[in-house]
């Protein structure tokens, strides 16, 4: 059974440093018709239930803490299984949303997840929050995938304006660990639209110089 990305976008709000945003969010079902892994359950826990259907759920992956990533995690977990898997390091970004309730596992660059024939590696990629993840899967696609969370959307890197952030290593994590990743490449971001590494690999001055 081949493996194939289910995508969803769900609406709601993101907060933090005492504003609050109206947020889409994109939420990936990696899997065959067995099995499946979920990337960051965002904002509507039974939209993500429908987009599972009867499958096993081998693992619930968020990318970062920010509460729109999170927030619905262990509802999702409820109606699905699974089990959640965070970076220890954005571990104060979930205990402001979910108190005391834990993740199931720690989250860590290196840490692989398989799926069917299917490989995906977490990579440490901070900067947009310092427990900041992404997800390669060479073999998805026509030219591999990969799942890019909040550090780098079709236009340029993840905001670094509020807590937590910073400019400078957000540019560096998607120079160091994304950029080296082919042309073809495909960058299934956290919000809007989809992008490739080579669409993406010529504005890193550009970026540089706008230091947004």
């Amino acid at each position: 059974m081949s493996v194939r990305i289910d995508k969803i976008v769900t609406s709601g709000t993101f907060s933090l440093d005492g504003g609050t945003w109206e947020v889409d969010n994109n939420v990936y079902v990696i899997g065959d018709d067995r099995t499946c892994l979920i990337i960051d359950p965002a904002h509507d826990p039974q939209a993500v239930a429908d987009l599972v259907g009867g499958r096993e759920v081998s693992a619930i992956v968020l990318t970062h803490g920010h509460d729109d990533h999170i927030r619905e995690s262990l509802a999702t977990q409820r109606l699905v299984g699974g089990k959640t898997y965070l970076n220890p390091v954005d571990t104060m970004l979930w205990q402001a949303v979910h108190g005391d309730a834990k993740f199931d596992e720690d989250l860590h660059p290196g840490d692989k997840f398989t799926v069917g024939d299917v490989t995906l590696e977490a990579v440490s990629t901070p900067g947009h929050s310092p427990g900041s993840m992404c997800l390669i899967a060479p073999q998805l696609g026509e030219h591999g995938v990969v799942f890019s969370g909040d550090t780098l959307f079709s236009g340029g890197p993840g905001a670094t304006g509020r807590s937590y952030s910073d400019f400078p290593t957000i540019i560096a994590s998607i120079k160091e660990k994304l950029f080296p990743l082919p042309d073809e490449t495909v960058v299934l971001t956290g919000h809007g639209d989809s992008t490739t590494i080579g669409a993406e690999r010529p504005h890193l001055q550009e970026w540089i110089d706008r230091g947004h």
